[in-house]
């Protein structure tokens, strides 16, 4: 009786090896890890998250930095649709945001001060007389813990990342975390951003991929079509600062709420575009009550790929890519030269802090900041 206790133990324990086996190398499938190179002493990897359909994500925790986005177009072929470089020395020398994480506040704050609570802030200057994506040790240029995640619906990677009260002149110690989920079933991936203060501050995260869905990055995004779900854009002056004003798209090259070819209005005598040398602008999304929604379609007739943004954002930073001039060399040595890829940045309002009607950037102790963005691709 004992010696069949025994067997009948064994056979039960060699069953829950083999689960937790089974289950290990499906992650394994799903979830790859490769050193990716060393910043300040310390290793830095490069993540691959994989699903059922041939996608894949690479992300390095050098900067939160998505590197690669891997979807088939309609011949099958899988295709790199976000630009970036081969190595982290490249990122670390990079000064474009290729990529990146941006924190703790993206986009522009006007000669970087805001008041709050009675109380003004100087941030550090880094872009002319103006704050611009965190300043100069941004969150980009910051090195994450990571941790692997995988259920039965995504693999994850969770990054976090601490910064300290004062660093760039924002107030409050900031605890950030990012989740890139790329779906095992679907062709998603979403990125989820949280963060937590224990004095007031402002915080307004998003990621700043730089995506050319064509199939080539010698091709410019010029007859990519793009729809964005917005009957307002916020103007700016010529330092890209907003003026303030919530102006109505209509009748103007801004408007983009029926798809169209991005080339078709991008160089028409209009003051936003001339101040900007393209498209750089935030759109003042529709339906905005702080649930995810579909604002943006991205759609390239060259390689048939369709990618639909969908976040929980008041507003999107449209970017033309007007400022590549081909000094860049990219992965596999290729040139980034002019509009040859765009940004889709989900976020708050450029120099939010600053106006009164546009939508808070306020965090304060015992409350959650939360933006979630997902990309959806498919092929049409």
């Amino acid at each position: 009786m004992r010696k069949e206790i025994y067997l009948l133990c064994n056979f039960f324990v060699i069953i829950i090896v083999m689960i937790l086996y089974t289950g290990c190398q499906k992650n394994r499938r799903h979830i790859m890890k490769e050193k990716f190179g060393t910043f300040n002493g310390k290793d830095v990897f490069l993540y691959t998250l994989k699903n059922n359909n041939d996608m894949a994500v690479k992300i390095t925790n050098y900067g939160g930095i998505l590197v690669s986005i891997f979807v088939p177009d309609k011949n099958g072929k899988l295709v790199d649709v976000l630009a970036g470089f081969d190595s982290l020395d490249d990122y670390i020398a990079d000064d474009s945001f290729f990529g990146i994480v941006v924190g703790r506040f993206a986009n522009r704050i006007k000669k970087g001060r805001f008041t709050l609570d009675g109380k003004e802030y100087q941030l550090t200057i880094n872009n002319g007389e103006n704050h611009l994506h965190g300043g100069k040790n941004h969150f980009g240029k910051k090195l994450w813990d990571a941790r692997t995640v995988s259920d039965d619906s995504c693999v994850s990677l969770v990054l976090s990342l601490d910064s300290p009260d004062g660093e760039e002149g924002y107030p409050g110690n900031l605890h950030a975390k990012v989740t890139y989920s790329l779906f095992k079933d679907r062709n998603e991936l979403k990125i989820s951003f949280k963060a937590t203060t224990d004095k007031p501050t402002i915080v307004n995260m998003t990621s700043h991929g730089y995506f050319n869905l064509s199939g080539s990055f010698d091709n410019t995004i010029l007859n990519h079509q793009l729809m964005i779900d917005a009957d307002y854009f916020t103007p700016t002056n010529k330092e890209l600062i907003p003026t303030g004003e919530l102006r109505d798209v209509t009748g103007t090259p801004m408007d983009f709420r029926k798809p169209k070819q991005i080339g078709q209005d991008i160089d028409k005598d209009y003051e936003p575009l001339k101040f900007a040398g393209g498209y750089d602008h935030n759109w003042v999304l529709n339906s905005y009550n702080g649930q995810i929604r579909k604002v943006v379609e991205l759609y390239s007739p060259e390689s048939g790929i369709n990618m639909e943004l969908l976040t929980d954002q008041p507003g999107i930073q449209f970017y033309s890519g007007n400022f590549l001039d081909g000094t860049k060399k990219g992965k596999g040595g290729v040139k980034y030269n002019f509009r040859t890829s765009l940004c889709l940045e989900p976020q708050n309002f450029p120099d939010a802090p600053n106006h009164p009607n546009f939508p808070s950037a306020v965090l304060r102790p015992g409350e959650t900041y939360t933006h979630t963005t997902i990309f959806k691709f498919s092929v049409k």
